[in-house]
């Protein structure tokens, strides 16, 4: 993930962690879905895989069933940030509308004209 899309999220007034200072860099797509999902905290990834994660490896389902995810699907990783940018908005409705959810979870695909939310 662009550094530029947490700077982003950061000049939005969110909470930052990012990979590289919270596990191993490299680390298995299992191991970084769990881990965000542990720590309630929303997934951004630019891995065009990770939507498919649970079937992918055959994770149960309890493990990530809380699992917010921000997938970044653009042509150039440098369009990733504007694209957060122009998405923020949107993003954080989401997220309040999601808080009120009994099942909170936060889906959302940002791709180079296309933004998707699933509820």
């Amino acid at each position: 993930m662009p550094d530029g899309v947490g700077r982003e999220f950061e000049a939005a007034g969110h909470r930052v962690i990012y990979l590289r200072n919270a596990i191993k860099t490299g680390s298995a797509d299992d191991v970084v879905a769990v881990t965000a999902s542990a720590n309630e905290a929303i997934l951004v990834a630019c891995d065009g895989d990770m939507k498919s994660l649970v079937r992918k490896y055959g994770m149960p389902r309890s493990r990530t069933k809380d699992l917010s995810l921000i997938k970044i699907t653009v042509k150039s990783k440098v369009q990733a940030a504007p694209r957060i940018r122009e998405a923020m908005s949107l993003i954080e409705h989401e997220w309040h509308y999601s808080e009120k959810k009994k099942a909170r979870r936060l889906m959302i695909e940002i791709k180079d004209s296309v933004i998707r939310t699933n509820r």
